[in-house]
């Protein structure tokens, strides 16, 4: 990419699509477009046409339209699936049309199945049951993945896929009926000191690991796999390690000066037992991440105070 390049991010205005902006326009890169900000009904073919012949982006980073955690994918599995599935149909068809230059399509670390070897890797895909929680999510990210490769094969699209960790970090979601569980946790920990209350619930046994990635790491990978990257193969992007929900729990507790107790309602879904990524493609290519989670968990901790 060059510094005078039209890139386009389509997503739903969340902490990816607000910190990837922030830092191409920190980095130089003078002709940003954000879906976002810039009037893009993902969800009518030809609006999608009309706005990528007026804006000629020359990159696009697809995100999704509609994501959370476990509350809020079996409350609303419906608009999941199909709010994915027409913004990526819609937007990589006419990127394609529109000859862009490269598309980066992120998915996520639930289309592998719920029991799944461990790390994870891009052949794991499709060789078992999903996680039924958020098994409407993970077809339409499975979808994306499949669209970005057959349209590489058939036409030739530099279509790549890039698949995070669980991310987090400064302008995450703390809304506890759509909040993944970094912003749920942290939301239910600052309710609990504010209300001098001596328990915090979470949810599920606390057995799960998840590996989580800081958003700042997370975007300069984006940018990285963009300029750095053209293949098949879908590029995990992670940092190699992943914690219990119970250590997390006790870990964002700590930090935040939690004195009570926390209790885990095991009446709760738990999710996949444990989602950890192979990123050793992406390291191979010269990317590392530079935050740990204790830092990671501590500067979005003081963004929430603060904002």
């Amino acid at each position: 990419m060059q510094k005078s390049s039209k890139i386009l991010i389509v997503g739903q205005g969340d902490i990816l699509e607000q910190a990837l902006q922030a830092h191409l326009v920190q980095e130089g890169f003078s002709r940003v477009v954000s879906s976002q900000e810039h009037p893009l009904d993902v969800f009518h073919q030809a609006a999608v046409e009309k706005f990528f012949e007026k804006e000629n982006p020359e990159y696009v980073f697809l995100a999704s339209m509609r994501s959370g955690g476990i509350e809020a994918n079996q409350k609303y599995p419906a608009e999941f699936l199909y709010a994915n599935l027409a913004s990526q149909n819609h937007v990589i068809q006419a990127s394609y049309e529109h000859k862009v230059k490269k598309l980066l399509f992120f998915a996520s670390s639930c289309v592998y199945p719920k029991i799944c070897p461990q790390p994870m890797q891009p052949q794991h895909l499709l060789t078992g049951p999903l996680e039924p929680t958020n098994e409407a999510y993970s077809v339409a990210k499975i979808a994306g993945i499949k669209m970005c490769q057959s349209y590489r094969r058939q036409y030739g699209f530099p279509a790549i896929v890039g698949i995070p960790a669980t991310l987090y970090g400064p302008g995450e979601n703390h809304d506890l009926q759509t909040a993944h569980v970094m912003g749920a946790l942290m939301a239910k920990f600052a309710h609990a000191i504010k209300a001098q209350e001596k328990q915090v619930v979470v949810w599920g046994t606390g057995n799960p690991r998840r590996e989580f990635l800081f958003i700042e790491d997370f975007v300069k990978a984006s940018t990285f796999l963009m300029e750095r990257y053209d293949g098949e193969e879908s590029v995990h992007i992670g940092c190699g390690e992943d914690v219990s929900i119970k250590d997390l729990a006790k870990a964002i507790g700590k930090i935040v000066g939690f004195q009570g107790e926390i209790i885990f309602d095991q009446s709760k879904p738990d999710g996949a037992p444990r989602k950890l990524l192979d990123s050793s493609l992406i390291s191979r290519l010269g990317w590392k991440p530079q935050v740990s989670l204790e830092e990671g968990i501590r500067q979005t901790w003081k963004d929430y105070k603060e904002n």
